[in-house]
């Protein structure tokens, strides 16, 4: 078993234009991800020859109130023909729009059973839009820790819950690593109540947010967690390089390789 093994291009290379950033990818054996689709190009991406495996599916929009889960599902539906023109199979979204910084557009301090509703009725819709367009919306975890402070729904538990809920195909998990291990710990049994719900696992050491094998987690026992599992999909690198971004491609390939 092996997996798919991708890379951010909004984080590494960062001294490259963005198309170069996938170019270099993509010669050094990688997938590629990437954030906002509206400032890119969809033809110039894929004249790179590279495979995109994730981008960000929608533009603006929260999960609970009405203007935003109405704004949400439209600038999904707005995302997909971009998807669908790089070969992007993944569309990502997260608790609620993200703006300067990685701040929430609009931060809670608490989510209520009302929320909760209504964010699973917006994913509903969500998923019912994956469905008629034949992509598939996965939904991140992020920390509130670190780099998320007021962000609903961010907690692993959280996305798994919400996804559970609506059940379909078209409406995955992307299981952060980084975010669960500042916010939750515990990763391989995370992992294994994850596993039926993954679309995509992202990684990131902590602390730093640099590539797997600069900080506190033994991403070797992780990765055989994984697979144990019977997950075969995108593991996705979302993090900056701790020592130039060659070595930390080479750390993160070592790190997921199984043996």
């Amino acid at each position: 078993m092996s997996f798919t093994l991708a890379v951010c291009a909004e984080m590494v290379h960062t001294d490259l234009p963005i198309l170069e950033r996938v170019t270099r990818l993509h010669h050094a054996g990688f997938a590629v991800e990437i954030w906002d689709w509206s400032s890119k190009d969809a033809a110039q991406l894929v004249a790179t020859g590279a495979q995109f495996t994730s981008m960000t599916g929608y533009l603006s929009g929260d999960l609970t109130t009405p203007d935003g889960s109405a704004d949400l599902l439209r600038t999904a539906e707005e995302s997909i023909p971009f998807a669908q023109a790089i070969g992007c199979p993944s569309l990502n979204l997260h608790g609620t729009g993200l703006g300067e910084g990685g701040l929430p557009d609009r931060p809670l301090e608490v989510v209520t059973g009302d929320m909760w509703l209504a964010a699973e009725r917006t994913l509903t819709s969500i998923a019912r839009l994956g469905e008629r367009h034949g992509v598939t919306f996965v939904l991140e975890n992020l920390n509130t820790e670190v780099d998320h402070p007021g962000t609903p729904f961010a907690r692993a538990a959280d996305t798994l819950a919400l996804v559970r809920a609506v059940g379909s195909p078209h409406l995955k998990m992307n299981l952060d690593l980084y975010h669960a291990q500042i916010g939750e710990g515990n990763l391989v049994e995370l992992i294994r109540r994850s596993a039926p719900y993954l679309g995509e696992v992202q990684v990131a050491d902590v602390p730093g947010r640099c590539e797997p094998g600069s900080g506190e987690v033994n991403w070797p026992f992780v990765a055989r967690a994984l697979a144990e599992t019977g997950y075969d999909g995108v593991v996705a690198m979302e993090a900056f390089a701790s020592a130039g971004t060659d070595a930390a491609l080479d750390r993160f390939r070592a790190a997921f390789t199984l043996t």
